[in-house]
């Protein structure tokens, strides 16, 4: 099993900047996709970004320019680097991994608890 422990969420005033982690512990093969994702009060849950195992990277639109996604292979932490952030970036934001199991190999996929940013002036 795998644990996703975020951290670095908080207020922030619009056009600020805050960097999200997400630490991933436990027993596993290898880590493979990790992503963040956002849910919003009324709203369903929508991905923000997701970097793959080669590095290669996704955004939502709302994001683009704004957000980059980065990871830590050694250290198996996923960053979120936001900046010139808005209102409605206000969500809490979920950490996703996807993984193979120690044993079997086979595919899973967790998440985080989560963690509030509120873009507010």
């Amino acid at each position: 099993q795998v644990q996703l422990v975020e951290s670095g969420g908080g207020l922030v005033q619009p056009g600020g900047s805050l960097r999200l982690s997400c630490a991933a512990s436990g027993s596993f093969f290898s880590i493979n996709d990790m992503g963040w994702y956002r849910q919003a009060p009324g709203k369903q849950r929508e991905l923000v970004a997701i970097i793959a195992t080669g590095g290669m990277t996704n955004y939502a639109d709302s994001v683009k320019g704004r957000f980059t996604i980065s990871r830590d292979k050694v250290k198996n932490t996923v960053y979120l680097q936001m900046s010139s952030l808005k209102p409605e970036d206000t969500a809490v934001y979920y950490c996703n991994a996807v993984w193979l199991d120690a044993i079997v190999r086979r595919k899973n996929t967790g998440w985080g608890q989560g963690t509030q940013v509120t873009v507010s002036s």
